[in-house]
């Protein structure tokens, strides 16, 4: 059931994501769509709630609750950001808004770029630990809470890992081709702050 309903939740928020870009500039309702844009975090209430009353009714703590705990971390982690970059997509597209800002590819900013990232991991991984610890709280039974605890040093093995990835474009830096040298400092472009629509603030 947990499982299925990871499934559920992760398939409604993309449907939650296109309905709510669809409203805000197809339909030119932009309150409206935010509105749905926000419901997104219900889905991963609904989820820890499912989790936490399977726990209670007696079931044994296993890698289905755990891998629930680390989608809920990855959701609040990556979630904001990938919503927000589909948005400035969707308000280039259908808003009249400029294209959105990409990201550097090379040097100092790249650096800067995959560290923000990793730090998202790190969120996820906090949220998933105190999720998964306040299950191993609950439950009280050490011969009954090693999946949960094994899930917990997996979100941190995740973590290390993104974090080598992310680190290798510090200490090995990209270079920028050399007609582009001038306009890739390592610094990020501006946006402009007075486009119409686009980008949740």
């Amino acid at each position: 059931m947990i499982v299925t309903l990871i499934i559920v939740c992760e398939i409604g928020f993309w449907v939650l994501l296109a309905a709510g870009l669809a409203t805000r500039y197809l339909l030119r309702m932009p309150r409206t769509g935010l509105g749905i844009l926000l419901m997104e975090p219900l889905l991963e209430i609904v989820l820890l709630v499912v989790t936490a009353l399977d726990l209670e009714n007696g079931a044994d703590p296993s890698w289905k609750h755990g891998l629930a705990a680390l989608y809920i971390g990855y959701t609040v982690g990556h979630g904001h950001r990938t919503i927000n970059w589909l948005d400035g997509h969707a308000a280039h597209r259908y808003g009249g808004a400029p294209p959105p800002v990409k990201p550097p590819r090379h040097g100092a900013g790249r650096a800067r770029h995959e560290g923000r990232v990793w730090l998202g991991t790190v969120i996820g991984a906090a949220v998933a630990t105190g999720l998964l610890q306040l299950a191993v709280w609950y439950v009280g039974d050490a011969a009954r809470t090693g999946s949960l605890e094994s899930w917990m040093h997996t979100s941190w093995r995740i973590v290390a890992f993104h974090g080598v990835f992310a680190l290798s474009y510090a200490l090995f830096p990209k270079k920028a081709p050399k007609a582009s040298a001038r306009t890739e400092s390592g610094r990020e472009p501006v946006r402009a702050e007075s486009r119409p629509g686009g980008g949740l603030r």
